[in-house]
């Protein structure tokens, strides 16, 4: 009897843990694939993501990247982000560490287009995906990377073009055009250059008369500018990259005595609060949007990767154009 007994108090035992457990399960307790609801998936809160950023030379660069922080806080992943200071040894350490670190998913602006093959491959060889986002490599070898996330800039060179010839359609004399480029070698810069003498090719009188980097940035803007009119006193349109620029060559316009918006036609890339104030009150001429809030599309993509779904090779952000009176309209609304 007394055998009977501490095998009935063993089993009653056994009973009411395995009851206390499905009750900690009921609440929350299963494992990551059982809460994810998918066996193949991992829970957002065991996802590390590495992402490099390019730097923060503009009001661009900080709205993308507190998009992405944000972003990434609100999704529960463990974010690893690196500041490249705009230079591409920086950003090529970064990835490195990501990958010794083991993290699930790398993702990163290029500072430059080309010089990554070899990163990309030790990335791809740890088996950690990558997702570009903002800017695109030059590599061959497309496997190198997921997808690549971000806007069409030979699309924005296009836009400003476009607004240009339009502009200028029934001119009979040359107009001059001068042309503040983004950081050499990068992405924007080389595509949104392309994008606008594309389209302005098909009007002779339409020239650019000097180009030359602003590397993004509003004090490289305003000393460029301030040499394109020492240098040339018939400039009717200038052409900036992004509105960093233009806001600092627009302080060198003023300064030299001319008003711009009306002496100077000015276009512009980025549809940031400040350029959109210069534009609302007739400063710039026309800004094409590069939309910096990516966080949100960047952490649905990552899921996707480390869930294994399919994912398109180019995402395209939905982006539009401004006018100054279509920028007033905005600016009230603008949220960045």
């Amino acid at each position: 009897m007394k055998k009977f007994g501490r095998i009935s108090l063993v089993l009653s035992l056994t009973l009411s843990m395995m009851m206390l457990g499905a009750c900690s399960s009921n609440n929350g307790g299963g494992t990551a694939e059982e809460n994810s609801g998918n066996s193949g998936t991992k829970s957002t809160n065991s996802i590390t993501l590495g992402f490099s950023q390019v730097g923060a030379e503009s009001g661009w660069r900080s709205a993308n990247t507190k998009s992405i922080q944000d972003s990434a806080k609100e999704a529960g992943y463990t974010l690893k982000f690196s500041d490249a200071q705009q230079k591409q040894e920086n950003q090529i350490k970064a990835l490195r560490s990501f990958i010794q670190q083991k993290v699930d998913v790398i993702s990163f602006s290029p500072v430059v287009e080309s010089g990554w093959d070899t990163v990309l491959k030790e990335a791809k060889d740890a088996g950690i995906p990558v997702i570009l986002t903002d800017r695109a490599v030059d590599s061959k070898d497309t496997s190198l990377y997921v997808t690549f996330l971000g806007s069409d800039f030979v699309e924005e060179g296009r836009k400003a073009g476009q607004w240009l010839t339009e502009q200028y359609k029934d001119a009979a004399e040359d107009i001059n055009i001068v042309e503040l480029q983004g950081t050499t070698g990068s992405a924007p810069a080389n595509d949104r250059m392309q994008g606008f003498k594309e389209v302005i090719s098909s009007n002779p009188n339409l020239k650019i008369i000097a180009s030359q980097t602003g590397d993004f940035t509003r004090a490289k803007g305003k000393e460029v500018m301030q040499a394109f009119l020492k240098a040339h006193k018939d400039i009717d349109v200038l052409y900036a990259h992004n509105d960093d620029m233009a806001l600092g060559a627009i302080q060198a316009i003023e300064a030299a005595g001319l008003k711009p918006g009306e002496d100077i036609k000015i276009i512009s890339v980025d549809a940031v609060k400040d350029g959109m104030q210069a534009a609302s009150e007739g400063k710039i001429n026309f800004i094409v949007e590069c939309n910096p809030l990516l966080g949100p599309q960047l952490m649905k993509v990552v899921q996707d990767v480390v869930d294994g779904k399919s994912v398109e090779a180019r995402i395209v952000t939905e982006e539009t154009t401004f006018t100054s009176e279509e920028a007033k309209e905005a600016l009230p609304n603008r949220q960045y």
